[in-house]
């Protein structure tokens, strides 16, 4: 269907990555345990849509303008890396709000939780070469209908990915009921996650330019 092949071979493939530990998954603990499940959902969501963005490029093409234009590639990268410092540097400074604050503050919080986590994905260049490389590899060369299955296995490998991050919240959240009371805890979080921006935003800018 579509010209993909092995499916079975890429499922698998992309549950043994989603749940392969990275920043993401230490994104969306993080803030489950800052601000209860409803933050780590956030978080899940806006790394979600922010992946969907570069599974939908290399739909139709744009990846691979990235691995060739060594300017498109330096110019997204310094941007990603830009955005990362910056929000780590923010995080570092700022106080948190903690989850028994009123209604409208939470829902502030929700939205840029979930923000974050679209453009911590959208803007990394790293992202959008991993799909390039890994799609292509369950599409068959002949395949008449390439975008559409690049996008059909990127919707799979994102809903994979989102249930695990989902799962990894609920438990997050779970287990750190009594720390979300505790400002000075949460403040450790918050720390902890400025300096996971601050580290992400220097590896992309360390990227190679193709």
């Amino acid at each position: 269907m579509l010209g993909i092949h092995e499916m079975w071979l890429f499922i698998l493939s992309g549950v043994l990555l989603n749940i392969t530990p990275g920043p993401d998954s230490v994104y969306v603990i993080g803030r489950s345990m800052q601000m209860g499940w409803r933050g780590g959902a956030a978080a899940a969501l806006g790394i979600s849509c922010g992946c969907f963005v570069h599974v939908a490029a290399a739909a139709i093409g744009l990846s691979a303008l990235l691995m060739a234009s060594s300017t498109a590639f330096s110019i997204l990268k310094l941007v990603g890396a830009a955005y990362l410092v910056v929000t780590g540097l923010q995080m570092l400074w700022s106080r948190p709000v903690l989850a028994a604050a009123t209604h409208a503050p939470m829902r502030s919080s929700l939205r840029r939780v979930f923000l974050q986590g679209v453009f911590t994905n959208a803007l990394n260049p790293k992202v959008a070469l991993f799909f390039l490389a890994f799609l292509p590899q369950f599409v068959a060369a002949d395949s008449p209908h390439k975008p559409l299955a690049f996008l059909t296995l990127g919707l799979i490998f994102i809903c994979t990915g989102t249930l695990w991050c989902l799962v990894l919240a609920a438990f997050a959240a779970k287990a750190a009921h009594r720390l979300r009371e505790s400002e000075g805890a949460l403040a450790r979080v918050n720390r902890a996650l400025g300096g996971l921006f601050i580290y992400l935003g220097i590896r992309v800018a360390m990227l190679e330019t193709r």
